[in-house]
């Protein structure tokens, strides 16, 4: 199976052995930051440094002229990847044999949420999320768009990752998070994701949904889970709290937004990109899932886009709805974490490799090459060199 490795361009620009190191993995291709969301990252074998603070989301290279007097538009990034830090590094991993895809960060950027609060997801509290632009307002809507195309077009690169491509809700790794208090459950979390900023308002009026009796509904739900009462997983959860009916008209209105906003950015990289660009979505195939992973319908997204990329680490169920729909060239990539301080198990890597081959994966994704220790790396060469 082809296999890919993540990677950030401070990861590569200023240390030369790291295009070469990258490639000795064993992995044919690169999937390269270009738009990213703020981070801290270790950089265990740079020359020059060993950690890097992104203070906030940024497109990794110099923004164009299409955003001119556009009131959202992306932030350039600082000093952690001056200039055009990702042709840079597409370069130099390039010259290493490597195919570059980019690695496109979307409906996840707090600095947007802070400096423009009305573009965030409101909760049945009022409370705003500022690290979740809401895919529901126009203006939202028509700036992701221009990112995606802008941010996966980039010279050089071969193809793109699409990752936060949908709605985000409640769950983020946040600085010193003291969220965990409360265990909500799936259902918990979705009704803590459900945005009641005017869009989604009127959004609701039109499935039938007051959205004051909503908002009412959503707190009268959740006051025992604040209490301590168990939520009840998955689907059946979030009926039980709401109600069916206005639980399935919820999802209705999400489910489309999603849906509508990932038919359009992805039209708008191909009309950017050469004949040929791959275009790849990171899903999940619960549709009302929120977050990096954006939920999706799998036969949609794979009539929409080239394939997926799926969270495989600590099991590769999640392949099995879009293996199911059977779509001939359909990219299936299950992304394990290699990383072992962050949960990954590079120890296993052939073995899981093997089984999310069973259920259908076509690629490998390898989370993250320029975070893992050498260690972990090396085990990752290893499973590599025998699949």
């Amino acid at each position: 199976m082809k296999a890919s490795a993540f990677v950030y361009p401070w990861d590569v620009n200023g240390d030369p052995e790291a295009p070469a190191r990258t490639a000795a993995l064993g992995i044919t291709q690169v999937t390269l930051a270009s738009a990213y969301h703020s981070t801290r990252a270790l950089t265990p074998r740079h020359p020059r440094h060993r950690i890097v603070t992104a203070e906030h989301a940024a497109v990794l290279y110099p923004p164009g002229d299409r955003w001119s007097g556009r009131t959202l538009s992306p932030y350039p990034a600082g000093d952690w990847a001056p200039g055009d830090a990702f042709g840079e590094a597409a370069e130099a991993l390039a010259d290493a044999g490597l195919e570059v895809h980019t690695w496109v960060v979307l409906a996840h950027n707090s600095r947007l949420g802070a400096e423009h609060p009305d573009t965030s997801v409101v909760n049945a509290y009022g409370d705003r999320y500022p690290w979740a632009p809401c895919i529901a307002q126009p203006a939202t809507r028509a700036y992701l768009i221009e990112l995606a195309a802008e941010a996966a077009v980039r010279p050089g690169a071969r193809g793109t990752e699409l990752e936060s491509l949908g709605w985000y809700g409640l769950a983020h790794l946040h600085a010193h998070d003291k969220t965990a208090g409360v265990g909500l459950g799936d259902a918990g979390q979705y009704l803590m994701s459900l945005c009641f900023c005017p869009a989604c308002r009127d959004g609701y009026a039109a499935e039938g949904l007051d959205a004051g009796e909503l908002a009412a509904a959503v707190r009268d739900a959740l006051e025992p889970v604040w209490r301590g009462a168990a939520c009840d997983g998955g689907w059946a959860g979030v009926e039980k709290l709401l109600g069916a009916a206005r639980a399935g008209a919820t999802r209705a209105w999400r489910d489309r937004t999603a849906r509508t906003l990932q038919e359009a950015a992805v039209a708008a990289v191909r009309r950017a990109a050469p004949e040929g660009f791959q275009v790849l979505l990171h899903a999940d195939p619960v549709s009302y899932h929120c977050g990096a992973n954006a939920g999706v319908d799998p036969a949609h997204i794979l009539s929409v886009a080239d394939g997926v990329v799926v969270p495989c680490t600590g099991g590769a169920g999640l392949l099995t709805p879009f293996a199911r729909e059977g779509r001939d060239g359909a990219v299936l990539a299950a992304n394990f974490t290699v990383v072992s301080g962050m949960g990954g198990s590079p120890g296993t890597l052939a073995a899981d490799a093997a089984e999310a081959r069973r259920l259908g994966a076509t690629e490998l994704r390898l989370y993250h090459a320029g975070l893992a220790s050498d260690g972990d790396l090396e085990a990752a060469r290893s499973a590599l060199a025998g699949r």
